[in-house]
């Protein structure tokens, strides 16, 4: 039996992103080709290969979709104007929205692949997270419209003390705490776990941090290494403490000591974020667990949370 198409190789779909790419260019584009990067991504996606660019494109489905696209499109923006930083350029209006989801479009960028990056492109990934953690804020969070982590809605309000373990805790862990629960994926006795950890996050937080610009979402995979340097994507931005990022960028898997030591030149690391690191990845275990939990990765989340749990609780 042949294989499924791939959605955005849909008539309609490359008729819709045919359209938005020649509005962009001022002349007609076609696509050539297509390359699946699907693996690479929470939505289906891949890029469109033309002249004189290719698109990336990628597609969501349901009624959040265009609200999503719409906030990570938003949210990149912030990233470039406040901090400088490099990121994808959109094709057209960037979102389209249509009956049954949204299709996000950026120019494709030529990229060096995470499995073949080389020191200067892991430095790069460390000097953007410095450059962003340089822009402050007076206050925790992100005013305006709600923000998305992955698939899962993100409050970024303020919250009235403006105290980071307050902020963790309203804004981040109980909101993915009840999310994991109603899943049904999160054990009974995790969940008691993961309140007691809760309930001390004053004591284990470390130094109070002045609010800084951040990525959100900043694992390894949401930077694109270029002959330029590192290109930031798929952002879930507010302000917050700065160890958030750095806990998420080897979330997935290792990366090299030169990536943190670029940033340490810029922004020099308190010497307790190692003891810390699990503490600000629990919001990510549980959403993964929310998300995926019967998967091998939302199984091995569940394994990493009740180290977690055993370690600070």
């Amino acid at each position: 039996m042949a294989a499924p198409a791939h959605p955005l190789l849909d008539r309609a779909v490359v008729a819709q992103i045919e359209g938005a790419a020649s509005a962009h260019l001022g002349r007609p584009w076609v696509s050539l080709g297509f390359t699946d990067l699907s693996a690479r991504s929470s939505h289906p996606s891949g890029v469109l290969h033309g002249q004189p660019y290719s698109v990336f494109a990628k597609l969501g489905a349901g009624a959040d979709a265009r609200e999503q696209f719409t906030a990570e499109l938003d949210g990149l923006r912030l990233l470039s104007r406040a901090a400088g930083i490099r990121t994808p350029v959109p094709v057209a209006h960037g979102v389209i929205g249509f009956a049954a989801g949204a299709l996000l479009l950026f120019e494709a960028l030529p990229e060096r692949p995470p499995q073949a990056r080389q020191r200067a492109d892991w430095r790069s990934i460390g000097q953007v997270l410095a450059a962003l953690h340089g822009v402050r804020h007076p206050r925790f969070g992100l005013a305006g419209a709600r923000g998305f982590f992955g698939p899962l809605p993100q409050d970024n309000r303020p919250v009235p003390a403006n105290r980071w373990p307050g902020f963790y805790l309203e804004r981040r862990l109980a909101p993915t705490l009840r999310t994991a629960v109603g899943s049904g994926h999160l054990p009974a006795d995790l969940a008691a776990g993961v309140e007691r950890v809760a309930a001390r996050l004053p004591a284990l937080g470390g130094p109070e941090p002045r609010p800084s610009l951040l990525h959100g979402d900043a694992q390894q995979n949401n930077f694109i290494s270029t002959a330029d340097g590192a290109v930031a994507i798929d952002p879930a931005p507010y302000f917050g403490h700065p160890e958030i990022d750095l806990a998420q960028v080897d979330f997935f898997r290792p990366v090299p000591a030169n990536l943190l030591a670029a940033y340490a030149e810029a922004a020099p690391l308190d010497p307790g974020f190692a003891g810390r690191r699990e503490l600000w990845r629990l919001p990510t275990y549980l959403a993964v667990i929310a998300v995926d939990g019967p998967s091998p990765l939302g199984q091995e989340c569940l394994t990493r949370l009740g180290d977690a749990v055993r370690r600070y609780g």
